[in-house]
């Protein structure tokens, strides 16, 4: 009997302990949840406070990224256009992989027409641009003698022909500053040279070694999610890239064409020398066909004594190009691939402003980049791919 009351006294013993750690723990995860639920109060609090130093500090990274990329341009600039002459050539890379070519001896028949269609441009630019640097002067004279009667009628412009008689305008004041002008390009030459070996350098590697750093890339996410997004956006880069600028150069170069046909017919002098600015100049938009267009205007008014007929070229080539860019192409390319005239505008802005004349030329590709990237990671619609398990 004792020994049954002993035990009962135990049992009750630890059933209190044992409540009693229960009530302790109870109260101790009640303290908690309190103390959560003020910090969470108080974070709520916080909110826009953290929001906007977290947008600040996302702002400065980008203004210092900025900085490192416009400073930086001598190689930046060599490397980016490699890489995106590369991802063009992918499609012609894969052909020719296909066809037995190993892939050493692929990157240098690639690189080396790049260089063949680079030299080639260069010597048909060479002569015509040397015969009229030697005859700037009387192309201004007569470009002022042809153009002072219209901007006499313009009164505000306050023009008359001792303007450019004497001033910073005269001949003889630009004849000096073309000497200063000669010895800023003289000094440019080095380094255009320099970024034209890493170019050369960087394409070669790049086609090299583009399947393995496409694995390493691919390799570089760890879920097989990424990796079929990766996977997709590399494909669908190199495929737009191949397809635009393999289509943009069939088009390009008949517009070309029609320019030279365009310039022999109306009179001007060198009119292949204008076929090939109409073709180089289409790759760059708005600048291009505005440039070439107030070139072939104010030619054709040096060359014809009635304006009327001065104009016509650079009217016509306006003409076609308009007919080019918004029939032509959009109904080659499809309307899927269609950018923002906007936000190529703003692009080309940009990188004029950070790379100069290599930077208009990659806008184009470099949007049709992140068009690409953004439209493959989201679009929902797109037909996803699936890798064997």
């Amino acid at each position: 009997m004792d020994i049954a009351n002993g035990i009962r006294k135990q049992a009750r013993r630890l059933a209190a302990a044992s409540e009693g750690r229960s009530s302790a723990w109870v109260e101790a995860l009640r303290a908690d949840t309190e103390r959560l639920d003020t910090s969470s109060a108080k974070r709520v609090e916080k909110d826009g406070l953290d929001i906007a130093s977290a947008w600040a500090i996302i702002g400065i990274f980008l203004v210092l990224a900025l900085a490192g990329v416009y400073m930086m341009s001598i190689i930046l600039i060599p490397v980016t256009l490699a890489v995106v002459v590369g991802m063009i050539l992918g499609l012609a890379a894969e052909r020719l992989s296909k066809l037995g070519v190993p892939r050493i001896l692929n990157a240098v028949l690639l690189s080396s027409a790049v260089a063949l269609v680079i030299f080639l441009i260069i010597n048909s630019l060479a002569g015509p641009l040397a015969t009229l640097a030697q005859e700037g002067p009387d192309v201004f004279q007569r470009t002022v003698d042809r153009l002072m009667p219209y901007l006499e009628r313009i009164k505000w412009l306050h023009i008359t022909p001792q303007t450019f008689e004497s001033g910073p305008m005269s001949i003889n004041v630009l004849l000096e500053n073309s000497a200063n002008v000669l010895h800023i390009l003289a000094n440019s030459l080095t380094p255009a040279i320099v970024q034209g070996l890493l170019f050369f350098a960087a394409l070669l590697l790049f086609l090299a070694g583009r399947i393995s750093l496409r694995k390493t890339i691919i390799m570089t996410f760890t879920t097989r999610t990424s990796r079929l997004a990766a996977i997709r956006i590399i494909n669908a880069v190199e495929q737009v890239l191949g397809f635009y600028f393999a289509t943009a150069s069939l088009i390009y170069a008949g517009l070309g064409v029609v320019m030279t046909i365009i310039a022999y017919v109306g009179g001007m002098s060198a009119p292949i020398l204008w076929g090939v600015f109409a073709f180089l100049s289409s790759f760059v938009p708005f600048v291009g066909i505005t440039t070439i267009t107030t070139a072939l205007a104010i030619a054709g008014i040096i060359t014809h004594d009635d304006i009327i007929f001065g104009l016509a070229p650079a009217a016509a080539f306006f003409s076609v190009h308009l007919t080019v860019e918004n029939l032509v192409f959009p109904a080659v390319m499809g309307r899927q691939w269609e950018l923002n005239p906007f936000i190529v505008f703003l692009a080309i802005i940009f990188w004029t402003w950070m790379w100069g004349a290599v930077g208009a030329m990659l806008a184009l590709p470099l949007s049709l980049i992140v068009m690409t990237v953004v439209n493959e990671l989201f679009l929902d619609e797109k037909v996803q791919p699936q890798l064997p398990e």
